[in-house]
């Protein structure tokens, strides 16, 4: 197994108060200070760093916008600060390239961050959440086509020698010949970051990419993987462990009960303030299918909409939380169902501080990390 280690960087400086019913879009940035800013992205950094320092596979940086859930804007731009602190795998998760004027540019400065890492990047593709087509004022309805378009423009402009010229519904170009190309042949590895959209999942398994699975419950990651599997033996081939990735928060101290203690408000501070926004910031109208919209309205997880509570949340499965022997026993028997190969580890969620942060990964690495190495290799008879 594959480990990662993610991180939002969150500004935790706004009162309660300030929030009304949303963490995204509307809320001021009026009350933000560079001078807390400075300080916080020194410390997220080194929090990035210590992810590495303690033998995890790679970090990962996303992008948002106009809200205080995260602050990274640009994850190419985060990833090349990071790019002479990291020796692992630095993985963007992701691009929201049908946010994006010029998906050119995405193709060029991944292919510079590929080169000067010496092809160390795993490029991801989202459409981006709800909530980045109201700070664009990008029209929702035509964000998958965009999204598609976008990425068979810069998968070509990766494979196919250029000058040559594009023209298509959202971009027209007379001249695709991008340069630098990557260091990865044919180019970076790409993960497809979702919640379980059917047309994500299908997309994914079309192109034999990474499929991410974030912020679900173990019901949903169960039929998810499932629809995933269905869908890579439709496109003729059986699905590996490394294509089944699984985002959450996890947590470790010395007990149970100290893990609770410190994580669940930090939780509850993710999943309540982080996360809020009305169901229509959610879900513009227009940016799900029919299909999708009838998942959304048949789910009961309410996140980002409802309140969650940490009990509840954790009897489903959103998060792992406990002791070195309760977190490791916990993703043993989740991987021994879901046959997943690749881990994405939150280390970093709500406003946890610097110190419970480092313990949690320290203890992690240690005690939990070496158990999860060989699960999933094939297992070779002894000679006798």
């Amino acid at each position: 197994m594959k480990v990662f280690g993610f991180h939002l960087m969150p500004y935790p400086h706004v009162p309660d108060e300030a929030l009304g019913d949303t963490s995204w879009v509307t809320i001021s940035n009026a009350m933000y200070d560079p001078e807390l800013g400075h300080a916080l992205y020194g410390r997220y950094l080194d929090e990035f760093e210590f992810y590495d320092r303690t033998g995890f596979d790679g970090i990962s940086v996303n992008e948002h916008h106009q809200t205080i859930y995260g602050q990274i804007p640009s994850p190419n731009v985060m990833a090349a600060l990071l790019v002479p602190r990291i020796k692992g795998k630095i993985a963007l998760l992701g691009n929201a390239i049908a946010l994006r004027e010029h998906p050119l540019r995405v193709a060029e400065e991944v292919a510079l961050l590929d080169v000067v890492s010496g092809g160390r990047i795993i490029c991801g593709f989202v459409r981006g959440i709800g909530a980045e087509y109201h700070s664009f004022s990008i029209d929702p309805t035509s964000s998958r086509e965009r999204f598609f378009e976008a990425h068979d423009l810069i998968i070509k402009a990766w494979t196919e020698p250029g000058p040559w010229e594009w023209y298509g519904k959202h971009y027209k170009l007379r001249y695709v010949n991008p340069w630098p190309q990557p260091y990865q042949q044919p180019h970076p590895p790409i993960w497809s970051p979702s919640q379980g959209s059917g047309e994500t999942v299908e997309w994914a398994a079309s192109n034999r990419y990474t499929y991410l699975h974030t912020y679900s419950d173990i019901p949903t990651v169960r039929r998810v993987f499932g629809e995933f599997r269905a869908a890579c033996e439709r496109n003729g081939y059986e699905a590996s462990p490394e294509q089944l990735g699984w985002a959450m928060p996890i947590f470790v101290a010395d007990s149970d009960e100290e893990a609770r203690r410190i994580a669940a408000p930090q939780l509850e501070t993710l999943f309540n303030r982080l996360i809020r926004m009305p169901r229509d910031v959610f879900f513009p109208a227009g940016y799900t299918t029919l299909e999708g919209m009838a998942r959304v309205m048949a789910g009961k997880s309410g996140l980002g909409t409802s309140v969650q509570r940490f009990d509840e949340m954790a009897e489903k499965g959103y998060f792992i939380v406990g002791s070195a022997d309760t977190v490791r026993q916990r993703l043993e028997v989740l991987h021994a169902e879901m046959g997943f190969g690749t881990l994405m580890g939150s280390f970093q969620f709500g406003y946890l501080e610097h110190e419970d942060f480092e313990s949690s990964v320290q203890l992690f690495a240690d005690k939990v990390l070496p158990a999860l190495r060989p699960l999933g290799e094939p297992v070779v008879p002894e000679l006798r």
